[in-house]
């Protein structure tokens, strides 16, 4: 087998597959089509037959050669059954410009679920925004230039914004996810998540979701609107609650008994649930926890009312095997890029051996 032509498949735990020997042949027909073997004559070139894009196919993968505008995100579609997957394809091919008469690999087969290596084990940081503007003078604001600088940070250093969606396919062990993978969520319900955070996360291809309680949308002139909403939710945002009116659910308010406590703690999950599963025509299944505080109670009362993921603000990132009824954030405060770098960490060392 030609040196030009030898391709290894490196997993996502990080381990070398080489293809099998018994493929050289393969190889050796694809690198004749690539220009690697010496041609006897122009007449010979014209006579070659064009090559079959499908290489070799398995159940496990297909070497394949790429055509004219094919794409990870074509590819993924037609072979993977999903656009999204596209990053499958990609992370198979590091370092893969994806040009005509290319050779990659196309996995087959989904591995690694649980993103554990022999070192450790992948987690995935959740980072907690609140309010955006040029000139910030609130500590839970952080101005636009800024904001830019860490979503290009995480563009440029290969990390995927995802869905909390496909997080919690993760957390359910269906569906691996791309070794860099961050969520990123905005709370409070501000306008400034529509008009300065939102263009800028289009710019860079992510999305975020965003946490409200539902009694300030649209109550004042620095509250985001449904309108606004739908619009960012028809461009793959997600929506969730953070209950009606933003009470620290763990608390008592003075002289109340325990049975008008629950009660009230009842009508803040389910009602805010309920007027935006009616505003935007969802289930609305994400709550951020209002102030991070959450106790078994409230837990309890979440899992009855259909919540699937429950957001607090302890630092850290989640693996697989996480509570996904009580899972870490990272919230963003400071403005500077040293410690936004120590909050997207994804993955965590721990030897299994």
């Amino acid at each position: 087998m030609g040196t030009a032509c030898k391709r290894r498949y490196r997993n996502k735990s990080g381990a070398i597959l080489w293809i099998p020997f018994g493929l050289g042949l393969l190889f050796q027909s694809a690198c004749a089509t690539l220009g690697v073997a010496p041609r006897a004559t122009e007449s010979a070139v014209s006579e070659e037959k064009p090559a079959k894009p499908i290489i070799f196919q398995s159940e496990e993968y297909i070497l394949y050669l790429l055509q004219g505008g094919d794409t990870p995100v074509s590819l993924a579609e037609r072979f993977l059954g999903d656009p999204k997957r596209s990053w499958v394809i990609e992370e198979a091919n590091e370092g893969t410009r994806f040009e005509r008469h290319q050779m990659i690999v196309i996995p087959l087969k989904e591995e690694n679920r649980g993103g554990l290596t022999p070192d450790g084990y992948q987690v995935v940081p959740i980072l907690c925004y609140y309010g955006f503007a040029e000139d910030c003078k609130s500590p839970l604001c952080i101005p636009a230039g800024v904001f830019e600088l860490q979503m290009r940070y995480l563009k440029d250093n290969g990390y995927r914004v995802i869905s909390l969606g496909e997080l919690l396919d993760f957390l359910q062990y269906r569906h691996s996810l791309p070794r860099r993978s961050v969520v990123i969520t905005v709370d409070g319900g501000y306008g400034s998540a529509y008009d300065i955070a939102y263009p800028i996360l289009e710019r860079y291809g992510f999305t975020a979701t965003l946490f409200i309680h539902t009694a300030f949308v649209g109550a004042s002139k620095s509250a985001i609107t449904w309108d606004q909403l739908r619009e960012m939710k028809a461009d793959g945002f997600e929506v969730g609650s953070q209950t009606l009116s933003y009470c620290d659910l763990t608390k008592r308010r003075a002289g109340e008994d325990d049975q008008a406590y629950m009660a009230r703690i009842k009508r803040q999950l389910l009602v805010s649930k309920q007027i935006i599963d009616r505003k935007l025509e969802q289930d609305t299944i994400y709550l951020a926890f209002p102030y991070g505080s959450y106790d078994q109670r409230v837990l309890n009362i979440c899992d009855q009312l259909g919540y699937r993921i429950g957001l607090s603000v302890e630092r850290g990132g989640n693996p697989f095997f996480a509570d996904p009824l009580a899972l870490k954030r990272n919230q963003i405060l400071k403005r500077d890029l040293e410690s936004f770098i120590t909050k997207v960490k994804t993955f965590h060392e721990f030897s299994l051996q």
